[in-house]
């Protein structure tokens, strides 16, 4: 079974966000695995702004700020409908793992969701 998995990028942009979205890509590809980004953060998976990504979206962006995903702070993602509305878009896409590069509050996020998703 091909498992699907998910990435987004929450924040602020930091160097080195494309490169960790490069390797992850890559990794996944290398296993057979479906990789998906989600646009703009925790909005774009709120709003299912999703699409697959390749080797080919990644392959030269390393040296480029930023992410190419786009980052983005999400309000919404500090209530319980906004945590049930990600798991929702989760499982709509049937994402089997989601992967978010970010900090604390991106952290803080995922720790939600998990509550709720397995």
């Amino acid at each position: 079974m091909t498992k699907n998995i998910a990435v987004l990028t929450s924040g602020g942009d930091a160097p080195g966000m494309n490169a960790a979205l490069r390797a992850i890509v890559l990794a996944a590809h290398k296993y057979h695995y479906n990789i998906f980004g989600f646009s703009h953060g925790y909005n774009g998976l709120l709003n299912n702004e999703v699409t697959q990504l390749h080797i080919n979206d990644v392959n030269s962006i390393i040296h480029r700020g930023g992410t190419i995903l786009k980052s983005a702070r999400c309000k919404e993602m500090h209530s319980s409908e906004g945590i049930d509305q990600a798991v929702n878009v989760l499982m709509k896409n049937k994402i089997d793992a989601l992967i978010v590069i970010g900090g604390d509050g991106s952290f803080n996020g995922l720790l939600a969701i998990q509550e709720q998703w397995q």
